[in-house]
């Protein structure tokens, strides 16, 4: 028998196995620290409000058109770059002066000026980078401007993501079964996805219900989580489509154990963008968090 040929001696294969473990151990507690990190940052800008609460949220959309337009290789992305992160900065400014108007104004024009810069081929993505960074700055804005609704609409929303997130990935873990999108994500599964947006939805709608100043509904809060956490999990699976469809593993490395904020907040882009829509479609006078809430 060759030297090749040999099986390989037992106490190599377990030290490899060991080394695994221990690797795997280790990036689980940076993922764990990193994820609690951030949860205490955004529930404490959530709980202080104001200014804090909107350069938190600014500082989040200033990272994702970073990673965006990084991502998708077009040219001249630094320009893209600053473009967007100006039209984000004015905006943020914008809004809290209560003018509006203005933003729906510039958001195009750069939007525009992005595809432009980007040329042939990436004209799409580089404008739609910036209307989905703008598109979460502008949600969760709309959400907490709301004076009464406003805590407890982004707390329903972090409820929902988060909830939702968590209990697919230990009952996809647990469970198993058919995979949701194997070609996306080979790592969810339809048990996964059911059982956490029905948790996530559950858990959104005592948050909601327990409020002090809201004190929502169960049935119609808990029905609106399940869309909320079903739209989470798919703004999840189309980051990952458009990471795979540009070659990236991460959007960037800005995130300990994550990778970048669009790996982090995807879902909750997604289900921000949402629920500021529906609430503003539902309430009279507009306000978007009272819209969620107020049933009566």
């Amino acid at each position: 028998m060759n030297k090749t040929d040999s099986p390989p001696h037992p106490g190599k294969a377990n030290g490899a196995q060991g080394v695994m473990a221990r690797h795997h151990l280790e990036d689980l507690s940076t993922r764990t620290a990193s994820a609690l990190v951030l949860a205490a940052a955004a529930a404490g800008s959530l709980a202080v409000g104001g200014w804090i609460f909107a350069l938190f949220w600014l500082v989040a959309a200033l990272a994702v058109n970073w990673e965006w337009q990084r991502l998708i290789g077009a040219p001249l992305p630094w320009l893209r770059m600053f473009v967007g992160a100006g039209v984000l900065c004015a905006a943020t400014i914008l809004f809290r002066f209560r003018q509006t108007e203005f933003v729906f104004l510039l958001a195009p024009l750069a939007a525009g000026f992005a595809a432009w810069a980007a040329g042939p081929g990436f004209r799409l993505w580089a404008g739609f980078g910036l209307f989905y960074a703008g598109g979460l700055l502008l949600s969760v804005l709309s959400l907490r401007h709301d004076p009464f609704f406003g805590a407890c609409a982004i707390a329903w929303l972090f409820a929902v993501v988060w909830g939702t997130d968590i209990c697919a990935y230990f009952a996809g873990r647990l469970i198993g079964g058919p995979k949701l999108a194997m070609r996306i994500s080979p790592g969810k599964t339809w048990s996964g996805f059911l059982v956490g947006v029905s948790c996530g939805a559950a858990l959104g709608a005592v948050v909601a219900h327990m409020w002090p100043n809201a004190q929502a509904p169960l049935i119609p809060v808990f029905l609106l989580g399940l869309v909320a956490g079903a739209l989470a999990q798919a703004g999840d699976l189309f980051e990952s489509w458009v990471k795979r469809r540009f070659g990236v593993k991460d959007s960037s490395h800005l995130i300990p154990g994550h990778g970048g904020v669009m790996d982090r907040i995807d879902g909750f882009i997604a289900a921000a963008i949402f629920a500021a829509l529906f609430g503003l479609w539902r309430a009279v006078p507009p306000s978007a968090a009272a819209g969620l809430f107020y049933w009566q």
